[in-house]
């Protein structure tokens, strides 16, 4: 149940860019054992790959973006969270852009494409990262928190001064069944005046109804409402399982936010990484690792089989 997985067979995809408003081209590939995922520029012959770990994240003004040399990939959130959530570890990401597709502003199409080719397991165990003692950041209002726990658990809060979303909060208890049935499908939204200042400026040009949940002053504009309850919380959730997944490794604790955004969640990693007693990484590769693991509840994951078509 804790061994790595990767894809069975790799995955082709287009879909717009969120901020060029250009056909991305996106290929998913199976990867060996301990390859993390990684991004490739096809459109850049001479770049080095860029790894998805939290120590190359170079911008979260408007999405999760990575970086290495000067060479980036941004928007790389609901893909991150659609692996994290079906338990893929590794996958090498081909793209001929600097933005992965934004497909409907969810993880749903990414999760659905990994259901169709499958998932093989590989033979090395997962590293589980375990939280011991308590870790916290905060900006202003807004905080992470990372608690000890006995499996992974997220609690999120968001407090918007609009009269559509005001206060909402979610608390689960983390599987990939839980994630697919309650928190996939959540898109992204934004403010109506915000996406026209954006796309004034050259950005979100690909930002569209189709993709974006809008706001005007009052309500929500799409035509067809809200595909789940609790959307707004849900997208928060769903980006914090892609930003968290930049560690490398499934942690177990309790995850805490309050107004929390991409750039809160990735300081948080990186004071976790400097607090080195307040955690330990354990992959079941002696009996004292797993005699401690039998006091923990290890999100297993679905082998999923290729769809037939």
């Amino acid at each position: 149940m804790n061994l790595q997985r990767t894809l069975k067979k790799e995955i082709n995809c287009f879909s717009v860019g969120l901020h060029t408003g250009r056909k991305v081209n996106m290929k998913i590939k199976p990867a060996p054992v301990d390859t993390g995922i990684i991004f490739v520029r096809k459109d850049l012959p001479d770049a080095e790959p860029i790894h998805a770990n939290y120590s190359n994240v170079c911008d979260t003004m408007l999405a999760t973006s990575l970086g290495t040399n000067g060479v980036t990939v941004s928007t790389v959130e609901h893909l991150l969270s659609a692996f994290s959530g079906m338990g893929v570890d590794n996958a090498i990401i081909e793209l001929d852009s600097f933005e992965v597709p934004i497909m409907d502003g969810s993880a749903l199409p990414f999760v659905n494409m990994l259901k169709e080719v499958g998932t093989r397991v590989q033979e090395k165990n997962k590293r589980l990262l375990i939280i011991k003692k308590p870790v916290s950041v905060n900006e202003g209002d807004a905080n992470a928190v990372l608690l000890p726990a006995e499996e992974f658990k997220i609690t999120y809060e968001i407090d918007f001064k609009h009269p559509f979303i005001g206060k909402q909060s979610y608390s689960m208890t983390f599987s990939d069944e839980k994630y697919e049935k309650e928190i996939c499908a959540a898109q992204t939204f934004g403010f109506l005046k915000d996406l026209e200042f954006l796309q004034a400026k050259g950005l979100a040009l690909g930002g569209s109804l189709k993709n974006v949940i809008v706001l005007d002053d009052k309500k929500i504009i799409n035509k067809e409402g809200l595909r789940i309850p609790d959307v707004f919380v849900k997208h928060k959730i769903l980006d914090a399982i892609g930003d968290l997944f930049l560690l490398g490794m499934p942690i177990i604790g309790h995850f805490m936010a309050y107004k929390s955004g991409h750039r809160l969640n990735n300081l948080l990693l990186k004071e976790l990484m400097r607090k080195k007693d307040c955690w330990e990484i354990v992959s079941c590769i002696n009996k004292e690792e797993v005699y401690k693991l039998n006091y923990l509840k290890i999100p297993s994951f679905r082998i999923l089989d290729a769809i037939q078509v």
